[in-house]
């Protein structure tokens, strides 16, 4: 498959920013010097499944830091913003937990990048009932037990696979594809697909790759679903679309967040494959203050497009910040802990973040087309 070069580099780009601890350096003009900076660390997973999905996430919350710093930090300290690698492992998640835990500047957890590393910090730091809150990480697994330190703002796989299922009912659909890139896939979200699936009445036909994308796209028969549901990464997608190109019957495949739709352009994707993303943050060129100021942000301090999973990294940090801008008294890591326990509502720049009797905020889902242009329209 021919990558373009301008994807090669940022994959090159990719490799050498996330083999390095990323402590945020703060944009002049620089809080005042004299007060002590605080330490906001964020773990983020460096292997090469989850490197895409963190690299952007990564860009949009150091973007978010230094915008924040350049003007005056927080509560007049200068916010030392410091991303941990893991290797995605439990035993790596847990070395970069303690890493930060023994940090006595560190306040707060923000922005875990990346499902595996999510999942397990949040069962390393309630092992070890650590006092410090995990704020606003991606958290995309259904069925896990928030605790009383874990703070999930973006709606998971099963909100966006109900949302995505459930706009395909409104348009008509009553058969739908469900494409699962490995063993591991089909074991996060099948049960999930499957019971979405029967409670709209869609029929159900599901597909595993175990490797070779582009084949199984093309050997779906002639009878299988025109619409179909991909759980995967943005590289997979790309091979898959591939396989499907070689069909007659146009197909339409509907993916969920962690796809970016700017990298499968830039990888080649067939056009004549219509692609929907279903996203847990809105659409990159929405006018909501908290988009606009992301897309600013991003053009003054990287060479990067807005990307989603960006935004969704800007989204964590920005609502980190405002959560601990409100702190009554001292700003440690208890009374830190104190305020995002309170889970209180809060508008974050149009961005809504409102708790359930599940300790999450889940509600917001929107979809995003990238059309056979290579436009990306919301």
């Amino acid at each position: 498959m021919h990558i373009a070069p301008s994807l090669l580099r940022r994959r090159h780009l990719l490799a050498a920013g996330l083999t390095a601890p990323l402590a945020a350096v703060a944009a002049s003009p620089m809080p005042r010097a004299s007060a002590r900076p605080v330490t906001i660390a964020q773990l983020f997973d460096a292997s090469a499944a989850e490197q895409d999905v963190a690299k952007d996430f990564l860009a949009g919350s150091r973007a978010a830091w230094q915008e924040i710093n350049s003007q005056g930090g927080l509560r007049g300290r200068a916010v030392q913003h410091v991303a941990i690698e893991t290797d995605g492992t439990a035993a790596g998640v847990r070395r970069a937990c303690m890493a930060a835990l023994e940090d006595p500047a560190c306040i707060a957890l923000s922005g875990t990048a990346g499902n595996p590393v999510a999942l397990h910090a949040v069962a390393s730091l309630s092992q070890d009932r650590a006092g410090i809150a995990h704020v606003a990480p991606w958290l995309q697994s259904g069925g896990v037990e928030v605790d009383e330190r874990t703070f999930p703002i973006f709606a998971g796989r099963q909100e966006q696979i109900a949302h995505a299922l459930k706009s395909l009912v409104a348009m008509g659909v009553r058969e739908v594809g469900a494409v699962f890139t490995s063993g591991h896939e089909a074991d996060l979200s099948q049960r999930e697909v499957a019971a979405s699936a029967a409670a709209l009445r869609l029929g159900l036909s599901t597909y595993r790759a175990d490797g070779d994308l582009a084949r199984l796209g093309q050997r779906l028969g002639p009878a299988s679903p025109a619409l179909l549901l991909f759980l995967g990464g943005t590289p997979e997608l790309v091979q898959f679309t591939h396989g499907l190109d070689r069909q007659a019957r146009q197909r339409y495949v509907i993916a969920l967040g962690e796809v970016n739709l700017q990298t499968v352009l830039q990888m080649g994707a067939s056009k004549a494959i219509p692609i929907i993303a279903t996203q847990p943050v809105p659409h990159v060129g929405a006018s909501l203050p908290v988009v606009r100021r992301y897309r600013d942000a991003m053009a003054r301090l990287f060479d990067e497009p807005p990307a989603a999973l960006g935004l969704a990294g800007y989204i964590a940090a920005r609502y980190t910040f405002e959560v601990l801008e409100a702190v009554d008294g001292p700003l440690t890591r208890a009374s830190a802990l104190a305020a995002f326990q309170r889970r209180a509502a809060m508008d974050v720049g149009g961005y809504r973040v409102s708790y359930d009797e599940s300790r999450r905020s889940a509600t917001f889902v929107t979809q995003s087309m990238l059309t056979a242009d290579g436009r990306v329209v919301g």
